[in-house]
């Protein structure tokens, strides 16, 4: 029998879930024609983000709210001619609650289960299989970010982002070189296994870093690309609050966050691990559909071979838009050709009557094969083996075997993002470039991508491309991994929060206060997030702007987990001093970054050029990552060996030098050749892609 307190939960999670429902689904008018699908139409006060935009323009005084202001500027820029009514059926609607009612079925299974302690809330009690971790680890990553982020960058940029996809080895260094560590120490939080590695204090100062950046990156860019999803396929719902109108961005966002810090803060780890694993299937399914009926609205994989992306030389039979290998500095830019140097500029030039742009190397952001074959890495293995959001689910594995094929699991899984996500942008961009309905918009006078515009491309692509009735399907996927990784990162954050800090200062808690402390720090980790919403809009690209951070983040966080397993040397004091050093450097950049993106008085052209905050913010963001890194790793090198190493009782089974044979046997005996084929195949799947993207 449920406990009160799981009977007054389910209450409420079946009340939200038909308040999201109703409110969604609810139509004013309905048309149906002969021989056509029923079309629901969602309309607010009878304007759509344009019309707000002009009359902000014309200076309409009911459109001289901070809301509408920011309504009509989200309107018109990423959805200048999008649809004016909402694009789902009464099918869509109806596949879209079939999919509310399995999450609320799932959750309400997830509470009934749960019992109110620390390690069940936090880590599931460590029962999940390597079915739910893998999917799980899936689900979590493939966010929204990736939906509209990684799309937007295939429409503008083709393949360029997807070395980052392409890191599923990444998951396989988590299997077989993180995870038996992780699961011998049988810690809850990443920063807890740094504080058996080095000390308390380093426990600290990487979880105050982990909640930096899951503000900074995970909870803004999930909020903000949820906003972009609805605006695009609901682009009529608005709400006037107080004089204040809010459109389908900002109700959109509201909505998912609420619904999906409902099931999270209830359920905890269990309750996010099951509902991963369902909108995995739907994710990859709908995102799929996008891919098939993409291709085959374009006329097959050939076109798309001859999309026109700048640079392409088709008489060589080479297109920009399929090379993973970008050069130093490309051959040109806006038509008029580049020449690269050492010295600190971005000047236009004129020479023999043409224009001639001179910039130096390190200034190109054109994701250059030199920050791509070693930048990319370091912020992959970061992410996948010692960030909290993701390597939570596989501590929640019962077992080290468990936990390894759930990683191996994930890894093929990881393969996928390529052709369901870019691949979907680039077709995008090709019917674009072809004139297609609805989608014109999103490329200028000289064919070139509109950045700003094509972070709408994957939803564009389903409002325009697919058919009613699959739509729904489609929609159920995009509502699935804005929700999942929300979801993760809540969770993570209360976690961390928890764990690393109250139950520090209230070591007597109780594990039914420790479980509504992690429920509150959700709640003001939501709320901090959408204060950085404004940040991403001014962003170059929502995915570009998500690796910016945490390229800055990242690398000192690399250095202090792998060197420390390799390296039984490195002590504590190298440790600290690394954090502390590359956190800094990273939070300065950040600094120097963000008044231009938001575009501050005084800032709207940046900084004087030639200036030393200048250069430092024209630098591409993979190459001060490159540096932030080796600063950290020179620090933590060199503070360690000044100073008396580590006692090696401390560090026993936490480092490869101080594995007993016992931890060694045990290791062995939790993986077989299955294991070892399977992640053989996902190498070789890897070495694949990268032979074919090659131009």
């Amino acid at each position: 029998m449920p406990t009160r307190r799981n009977r007054f939960s389910v209450t409420w999670l079946v009340g939200i879930g038909v308040v999201w429902g109703v409110g969604l689904s609810w139509p004013s008018t309905v048309q149906a024609g002969w021989g056509t699908w029923p079309v629901v139409y969602i309309v607010g006060s009878g304007s759509t983000g344009q019309q707000a935009a002009s009359q902000i323009v014309s200076g309409d005084p009911l459109a001289q709210t901070p809301a509408s202001k920011a309504v009509a500027a989200q309107a018109a820029l990423a959805q200048p001619s999008g649809p004016s009514r909402s694009a789902l059926g009464m099918v869509d609607w109806a596949v879209l609650a079939g999919y509310f009612l399995l999450l609320l079925a799932l959750t309400w299974y997830s509470v009934r289960k749960s019992r109110d302690t620390a390690d069940d809330y936090f880590l599931a009690g460590r029962h999940l299989g390597w079915l739910i971790v893998g999917a799980s680890i899936f689900s979590s990553n493939i966010g929204s970010e990736h939906l509209v982020g990684l799309a937007g960058s295939g429409c503008t940029d083709g393949v360029a982002m997807a070395h980052y996809e392409l890191h599923a080895w990444c998951l396989l260094v988590l299997a077989w070189v993180m995870v038996p560590f992780y699961c011998r120490s049988m810690v809850f939080t990443m920063p807890e296994f740094l504080e058996r590695r080095y000390s308390a204090t380093a426990r600290w100062v990487l979880s105050i870093i982990s909640l930096v950046a899951y503000i900074l990156t995970k909870i803004a860019v999930g909020i903000f690309a949820g906003g972009v999803v609805f605006r695009t396929l609901l682009p009529e719902l608005r709400l006037e609050v107080a004089g204040y109108v809010f459109d389908s961005f900002w109700i959109g966002s509201v909505l998912v966050i609420l619904f999906t810090g409902l099931y999270t803060v209830l359920g905890g780890l269990r309750a996010v691990a099951y509902t991963e694993a369902l909108q995995t299937l739907v994710l990859i399914i709908g995102s799929v559909l996008v891919t098939v009926y993409g291709l085959a609205e374009l006329g097959g994989w050939q076109q798309l071979r001859e999309a026109p992306y700048p640079g392409s030389q088709w008489e060589a039979g080479y297109n920009e838009g399929f090379n993973l290998w970008k050069p130093l500095i490309p051959k040109e830019m806006d038509g008029k050709k580049v020449e690269g140097t050492w010295a600190p500029v971005r000047e236009e030039l004129e020479r023999d009557g043409q224009k001639v742009i001179r910039m130096a190397w390190y200034f190109n952001g054109n994701y250059p094969w030199l920050g791509m074959l070693f930048c990319a890495p370091i912020i992959g293995l970061w992410y996948w083996c010692t960030d909290q959001y993701i390597v939570q689910r596989a501590l929640g594995a019962p077992s080290e075997r468990e936990a390894r094929r759930g990683s191996i699991f994930a890894a093929y899984l990881k393969l996928l993002p390529v052709f369901i996500f870019i691949i979907p942008g680039m077709i995008c961009f090709a019917l674009a470039s072809r004139g297609y309905p609805g989608l014109s918009h999103l490329v200028d006078e000289s064919g070139r991508a509109i950045a700003e515009r094509c972070q709408a491309a994957f939803p564009l692509m389903v409002a325009h491309v697919l058919p009613i009735g699959v739509r729904g399907i489609v929609v159920a996927g995009l509502l699935a991994a804005l929700m999942s990784s929300l979801a993760g990162v809540f969770n993570a954050s209360s976690t961390l929060f928890t764990m690393d800090f109250y139950q520090k200062f209230q070591p007597s808690a109780t594990q039914h206060q420790l479980v509504w402390i992690g429920r509150l720090a959700t709640t003001v980790m939501v709320l901090i997030g959408l204060a950085w919403v404004p940040v991403i809009q001014g962003a170059r690209g929502l995915y570009d702007y998500l690796q910016s951070v945490q390229g800055y983040l990242a690398p000192p966080i690399f250095v202090v987990f792998f060197f420390g397993v390799f390296n039984k040397r490195l002590n504590a004091k190298g440790c600290l001093a690394a954090l502390i050093v590359g956190f800094a450097l990273g939070i300065f950049r950040l600094a120097v970054d963000t008044p231009v993106a938001l575009k501050l008085s005084g800032f709207e052209q940046g900084y004087p050029p030639g200036s030393f905050l200048w250069i430092v913010n024209q630098i591409y963001f993979q190459y001060y990552s490159l540096l932030v890194f080796l600063v950290s790793l020179g620090v933590m090198f060199l503070v360690s060996y000044l100073t008396e190493p580590p006692p090696e009782g401390r560090i026993r089974g936490l480092t490869f030098g101080t594995l007993t044979e016992e931890d060694r046997v045990r290791s062995r005996a939790s993986w077989g050749w299955g294991e070892v084929m399977a992640s053989l195949v996902v190498v070789g799947a890897i070495v694949a892609a990268y032979l074919y993207f090659n131009g």
